[in-house]
């Protein structure tokens, strides 16, 4: 069954940005904007657009030039369009620069953003509780370009969060990330062992901290014996964790 027999809002375009793997730009045309940034403000019969999972336009008109590059276009008269993601310290205004604003629906940002009717978003508050308290009224959420609720129902496909517990530990074996990382003080030795478990030399202090991981992509999670989470990046051949840039001993 398509997607068009279950949906009543832009099914169409939905099936077209689901089976869209050209590329194409998606328009979402003739909305009201509450892009959160401090220069471009709210925005009313204004046209957002992305390629990928980046916004690369917003304002009015845009839709001459995305329907001569062959844009997905989804009709939006009577919604609004917010920021999916809130950058609470910049609406409360503790940002000192705009460079600083997060998750605003600028050009060049992640196209994380929900399509809600304009009664039901006087503002960013009101547009971003609809998905906890109305979710039937969602006529779309979209997360990095990929629709995720589309006229109140679950997009097929979408992406799901993880169960909620710990995790399994999972053997990571023959993965280059094995082994004993040391920071450039050669005060931090964390070891990671190859049944997920971790052990960390701190100071010369063996055993210092000592619990399970899991690696997911290129995040390292930590849950100590003691109780607590701690979260680490690996970036190229670095681990970077809690302030340590740690290489491979």
């Amino acid at each position: 069954m398509s997607i068009t027999d279950t949906v009543d809002w832009n099914p169409e375009t939905l099936d077209g940005i689901l089976s869209n793997d050209e590329g194409r730009p998606v328009l979402f045309t003739n909305a009201r904007i509450l892009t959160t940034d401090p220069l471009i403000g709210t925005m009313t019969g204004a046209d957002l657009l992305y390629v990928g999972s980046l916004i690369v336009g917003v304002g009015p008109a845009i839709v001459t030039a995305a329907q001569d590059d062959n844009a997905i276009v989804v009709d939006c008269t009577g919604m609004t369009i917010a920021p999916a993601v809130v950058d609470t310290v910049a609406l409360a205004g503790g940002r000192g620069h705009r460079s600083e604003y997060a998750a605003t629906l600028t050009p060049g940002n992640t196209s994380d953003f929900l399509v809600v009717p304009d009664e039901l978003a006087t503002d960013v508050r009101d547009a971003v509780a609809t998905v906890m308290t109305r979710p039937g009224q969602v006529r779309a959420l979209v997360a990095a370009g990929r629709p995720v609720l589309w006229a109140g129902i679950d997009v097929p496909g979408r992406a799901t969060a993880p169960e909620a517990g710990i995790p399994a530990t999972t053997d990571p074996t023959g993965s280059p990330r094995i082994g004993v990382w040391i920071d450039k003080n050669d005060f931090l030795h964390q070891e990671l062992t190859a049944d997920g478990r971790y052990d960390e030399t701190r100071g010369g202090r063996p055993h210092a901290y000592q619990g399970r991981y899991w690696i997911d992509g290129d995040r390292i999670d930590y849950l100590d014996d003691l109780g607590f989470w701690a979260y680490g990046e690996f970036r190229g051949d670095e681990l970077h964790h809690a302030g340590y840039v740690m290489k491979l001993g």
